[in-house]
């Protein structure tokens, strides 16, 4: 991390705490940038400030050198608890706030304050036992510091500073009811120092400002240019079935050291991915969707240059400060014209110089004329030819990994599934179906449960119990009895031609059905009832009385025996029809 403008005030210019000027000067910092000497004079004398100004010219620094001192010159108060942060620092996303706290921690270095990192995905108990042993300045993002904050984990009631960082972005993901939330938490505007920056300020994020702070000064720096002066701006139509060649061609064209390349949808990354991967490459995707440990693996791998094409989804375009980044390419325009601002800005940071390519095909041209406006400039358009498109190889299939921090079931995995308070897993403890273009329309193959698995024991016990016989009964009677398919409707219970006749055998009648409310012996020897329903025309609501003893009532009337005997007549149903079967128990005959 180094800046230097040598037509900008020194650090040393300004009455910093000395163990802050050590920070400083291993960080390599000499000179402000514009932002920085439009900013730390009013955050140094204590006063609330809105800065603006363009990606990468150094407002994470401007910040927490501004949080550093005041903190170093105001020290906390004696009833103070150990749980109770001193400063706070909200940021959108999971990867502008490990960039934020690597950044203090470098600055910080000689200053004794205590820094702790809060965002979803990864180490739920390991970030929230930090908190609960105390910090002073706590970095994260709004769903994991809520949840802590709800629990008792820590408290804001002794916040000093507060720092909301690219706060438009906020918006855009619905984190406005969250942080409104967090500002009520802590102490009166009056008795903090606040501080906004962003490289764009809507003015819905200035009503917020006015609303929560104390009398706010805003800053913007004096370039009307909103994308960096050494950038490059290039534009092409290709078609969208040229898209890929044509990257694919520039690519080979520049050879570009260290590229990022941005995509609008999860879809569209992995498949540029497996062309890529299939013509040569070395690259991989940062998305939405990708799980916290293997987006910092992959952030990794490309600063150190085993990975030179990093995919992305908007997820990557902010806050990511990854040196020797030499050329972006759009291979989807943003739909916000916002976004192409922070995209872009991936390159040529810190005055470097670099390039930014972008392809406007027809389903997101129209984005171009919102974008043009927005930055105050037209882009470059240079013309396709047939040697910019080669013929490109097989591309590789590439494997989805399973979404994050769900089970096989595809439930959710508990409190570390998100950091956020059930709003689902994102990049950073957002709400999975935000409005950001990261969000995917449909559920991916991921998200569905999965089927579950019957043993062969379990599918012959739930055969059985679908045709209601045992494994014992069928081995009793020396064959395997099936129940009639049922067709619903009226028809449900009819019998097979073989169970009718039987019915009428044991009931010594010549094809008449009993009446309605009576029992009929089905295949099985249990028990069926007839066509008429359970109690259809039974007024008085009394349930029928069960066989005694499981048996039929062949069975009990003496059927199958060597002495034939009339078949008995069926009891009437009810009370009554208890009571007279009992009386002839009793009294006989």
């Amino acid at each position: 991390m180094t800046e230097t403008n040598t037509n900008t005030p020194l650090f040393s210019s300004f009455e910093l705490p000395e163990s802050l000027q050590q920070g400083l000067r291993d960080a390599g910092f000499s000179n402000c940038t514009e932002i920085q000497a439009l900013s730390l004079p009013i955050a140094l004398q204590g006063k609330d400030v809105t800065g603006q100004a363009q990606t990468g010219t150094g407002k994470t620094a401007a910040f927490l050198i501004a949080t550093y001192a005041h903190l170093l010159k105001n020290p906390p108060k004696e009833d103070r608890k150990a749980n109770q942060c001193r400063a706070l620092i909200v940021a959108p996303t999971r990867e502008l706030a490990i960039q934020i706290h690597k950044d203090a921690v470098q600055l910080g270095a000689h200053t004794g304050i205590t820094l702790g990192l809060a965002y979803g995905g990864v180490d739920y108990e390991k970030q929230r036992d930090q908190l609960a042993s105390g910090v002073d300045i706590l970095v994260g993002t709004p769903g994991r510091i809520i949840d802590y904050l709800k629990q008792g984990v820590f408290d804001l009631k002794e916040g000093q500073v507060v720092v909301l960082d690219e706060a438009d972005r906020m918006f855009d993901l619905g984190f406005i009811t969250d942080i409104r939330f967090l500002l009520r938490k802590l102490p009166p505007a009056p008795e903090r120092l606040s501080m906004l920056f962003s490289a764009t300020l809507s003015q819905r994020v200035l009503e917020l400002a006015y609303e929560h702070m104390n009398d706010p000064e805003s800053v913007k720096t004096e370039s009307d240019q909103m994308t960096a002066e050494k950038v490059v701006q290039t534009l092409y139509h290709p078609s969208k079935e040229e898209k890929s060649s044509l990257l694919i061609g520039l690519m080979r064209e520049m050879k570009p050291e260290r590229s990022m390349v941005f995509v609008n949808t999860k879809v569209v990354a992995d498949r540029l991915l497996g062309m890529l991967l299939g013509n040569g490459f070395k690259a991989d995707v940062l998305s939405g969707d990708v799980r916290q440990n293997k987006r910092q693996r992959l952030l990794v791998e490309f600063e150190e240059g085993k990975i030179d094409i990093l995919i992305g989804t908007d997820v990557a375009a902010r806050g990511l400060h990854i040196p020797g980044v030499t050329h972006v390419f759009n291979y989807d325009l943003p739909q916000q014209e916002e976004d192409y601002v922070h995209r872009i800005g991936r390159t040529a940071r810190a005055g470097a110089f670099g390039e930014a390519i972008s392809f406007a095909c027809e389903e997101y041209a129209f984005s171009l004329p919102a974008i043009q406006e927005y930055i105050g400039q037209s882009i470059e358009t240079k013309p396709i030819t047939n040697a910019m498109l080669p013929e490109l190889e097989k591309p590789v299939r590439v494997k989805r990994d399973p979404p994050p921090n769900r089970d096989r079931d595809g439930k959710s995995g508990g409190r570390n599934s998100g950091g956020g308070r059930g709003r689902g897993n994102s990049s950073d403890g957002r709400r999975s179906g935000g409005r950001g273009s990261d969000s995917s329309k449909s559920r991916s193959q991921g998200d569905r449960p999965a089927k579950r698995e019957t043993k062969p024991a379990e599918d012959q016990e739930i055969k059985n119990t679908e045709n209601n016989t045992s494994p014992q009964g069928e081995a009793a009677s020396g064959e395997v009895k099936k129940r009639p398919r049922r067709r619903g409707g009226r028809n449900r219970n009819n019998r097979n031609k073989a169970s009718d006749s039987q019915s009428k055998e044991a009931n010594g009648t010549d094809g008449q059905s009993p009446s309605n409310g009576e029992m009929r012996e089905g295949q099985d020897g249990k028990p069926r009832r007839s066509r008429g329903g359970r109690n259809r025309n039974n007024n008085r609501g009394e349930r029928r009385p069960r066989q005694e003893g499981g048996k039929s009532s062949s069975e009990n009337s003496g059927l199958g025996s060597n002495t034939a005997k009339p078949a008995a007549k069926p009891e009437s149903g009810g009370l009554f029809g208890k009571l007279k079967s009992a009386a002839k128990k009793i009294f006989g005959g």
